[in-house]
């Protein structure tokens, strides 16, 4: 096959000296396989395979855990460090858990590689984990619609909670105002104030798809905001 571009997602150790791995690919989207002899002392790839690297990989096999072939660096790695790595790390763990295997998902790709490149900044960073978000929510069919069950338009005056079943949104207190859910919906979440309420309708659409296991990735967030009020 042609080499795929792609992104690892998660690795862990597999027998003595290989490891399995989860990519995020530009044309197969997620893909399992084992990655032999990648743990080897000495392994040039072992300093290849890593998060947040752009690669270039190809694999064999019919079942959903392949074997890879190549595995090749396309570029130098994104240098995450403090939150910005906690981020990342949140990226890579929603991707895992979320996407199925091989489903085509060319728009979270894309959003992915523009979420490593503003992960650095911390001003960027909100903005380009909640696009992400929404392209994966896309991606599965899953994204909020911003407007009532039954489709009918918000209230700018009127606050809305998010309603999973429908998802749309219905009345109730404390609530996201209309006028910002519809500047959400434009995808205007640069305005000032919509920080908070992009990520507020954004953990309430995944909470539906992550169930009751939580992320990792988002207690080590929450351990590191309890470090910096403490000090």
């Amino acid at each position: 096959m042609t080499p795929e571009p792609a992104y690892l997602l998660h690795k862990r150790a597999y027998r003595e000296t290989s490891a399995l791995v989860e990519f995020l690919t530009l044309h197969h989207g997620r893909v399992r396989a084992v990655a032999r002899g990648v743990q080897r002392p000495g392994s040039r790839l072992r300093g290849v395979l890593q998060p947040f690297s752009p690669l270039h990989v190809t694999w064999s096999g019919k079942g959903d855990l392949k074997r890879m072939n190549l595995m090749e660096s396309r570029g130098s790695s994104t240098m995450l460090v403090g939150e910005g790595l906690l981020c990342g790390l949140y990226a890579n763990e929603l991707l895992t858990r979320l996407l199925p295997v091989e489903l085509p998902v060319g728009d979270v790709f894309a959003f992915y590689g523009a979420t490593l490149e503003a992960l650095p900044r911390p001003d960027a960073r909100a903005g380009a984990l909640r696009r992400l978000e929404l392209a994966l929510l896309e991606a599965l069919d899953a994204e909020p619609r911003f407007c009532g069950p039954e489709g009918e338009a918000l209230d700018p005056q009127s606050r809305y909670v998010y309603d999973a079943g429908s998802r749309g949104f219905v009345p109730g207190q404390p609530g996201i105002d209309g006028r910002t859910l519809k500047l959400l919906a434009s995808s205007d979440w640069r305005s000032p104030g919509l920080a908070g309420p992009a990520k507020g309708v954004m953990r309430a659409a995944l909470a539906t798809l992550l169930g009751t296991r939580p992320l990792r990735s988002r207690e080590l967030m929450q351990q590191l905001a309890e470090r910096r009020r403490a000090e």
